[in-house]
């Protein structure tokens, strides 16, 4: 059974790679732009279900793996900042809060797939302007909902972090997913 990870996303691969199972990355190249009153929630599990179909179809046979992951804080997404201003102004806001992390995530083989939402809680300190311009100096995470990178630097902007799947919080659930991939007859523990 092929495996295919449907990202472009370098910490999803670097992720997926932990279960040891030979993968290929594609690219799914779909618009991810929410649609009019969709919750974050829905928003996820939609991308991630997306994903996945958008590249199923050039690999007939094979078992896909979509993931999405959205931020939001107060119920209004957080997106990714691109620049160093907006992840300044992000974090600034951030800080001494809670944000709700949504990582979905959609394991598909064409016929059936199956799909869920992974809840991780993060609380911000109360951060400095110093503390925030040091930070986004060192790590740059303009590429990174919410502006911290919790598998690195990031988890020194932390108080506290909530989630079922301690990986969750970098985009792709592994237990979650672990949990999936024996449903479809992929066990990590026994694959050879």
């Amino acid at each position: 059974m092929r495996l295919i990870l449907a990202s472009s996303s370098p910490y999803r691969q670097e992720m997926l790679k932990r279960l040891r199972i030979p993968f290929i990355a594609v690219s799914p190249n779909i618009d991810e732009t929410p649609l009019a009153n969709e919750s974050p929630t829905d928003l996820a599990l939609r991308l991630s279900l997306a994903k996945a179909q958008a590249v199923l179809p050039a690999h007939p046979g094979a078992l896909v793996i979509g993931s999405d992951q959205v931020a939001t804080i107060d119920g209004l997404p957080i997106g990714k900042p691109g620049t160093f201003e907006r992840a300044q102004a992000q974090l600034e806001q951030l800080s001494g809060r809670t944000v709700e992390f949504h990582s979905a995530l959609c394991v598909s083989n064409g016929l059936r797939h199956e799909i869920a939402d992974v809840l991780t809680l993060c609380r911000f300190r109360s951060l400095s302007a110093h503390e925030i311009a040091e930070y986004l100096r060192r790590e740059q995470p303009y590429d990174t909902a919410g502006s911290a990178k919790a598998e690195s630097l990031g988890i020194a902007l932390m108080e506290s972090m909530q989630s079922d799947d301690p990986t969750a919080i970098i985009g792709l659930p592994l237990i979650t997913l672990s949990r999936m991939l024996r449903g479809f007859g992929l066990n990590p523990l026994t694959h050879s």
